[in-house]
């Protein structure tokens, strides 16, 4: 049995701000092991959805330190870390960067595992991107209740988008 599990995610938001949800399939390479997971938040952003998918999926592994591959058509996520960017925002404490509150989940999750990404391009027929895609959309279709305490907070500060 591989200790390799691949993450495919996605996020979406109605309106930019507006409800939104995220979509995670996992497998385990080398074992039947297939799962989906989905939720959705009442007010939040796309860019938001697509690293929260992420660090869900990371967190929801058991055993720790894994081989993680996340197959993702964020370029918003994929390039912060791939091209080491979100390790110089914490060196300076994310200052005027968005989304600090989840880069710092990612960075603590990041870091019990070996992860690499892999980039999909969006709507282009991947089945399990597409899959990710429905499940976030419905996620977010579905009247959702969680709230995005971050966000919304940052929204009713002045001069924060």
């Amino acid at each position: 049995m591989s200790g390799k599990i691949n993450i495919y995610t996605d996020g979406s938001s109605l309106g930019n701000p507006g409800p939104g949800g995220y979509g995670i399939i996992m497998e385990w390479e080398g074992n039947q092991y297939e799962r989906e997971f989905s939720d959705g938040f009442r007010l939040t952003t796309n860019n938001r959805m697509e690293l929260l998918a992420v660090i869900i999926g990371l967190e929801t592994l058991k055993i720790q330190p894994m081989e993680v591959v996340v197959f993702s058509d964020s370029k918003y996520v994929i390039d912060a870390v791939e091209k080491k960017w979100v390790f110089n925002w914490e060196k300076k404490a994310f200052k005027d960067k968005k989304n600090p509150d989840l880069w710092k989940r990612y960075l603590n999750i990041h870091r019990k595992h070996h992860v690499s990404f892999q980039w999909i391009k969006g709507h282009n027929s991947h089945p399990q991107n597409e899959r990710c895609d429905q499940l976030a959309v419905k996620a977010a279709k579905q009247s959702p209740v969680n709230i995005d305490a971050f966000f919304e907070q940052s929204q009713n500060k002045p001069n924060k988008a």
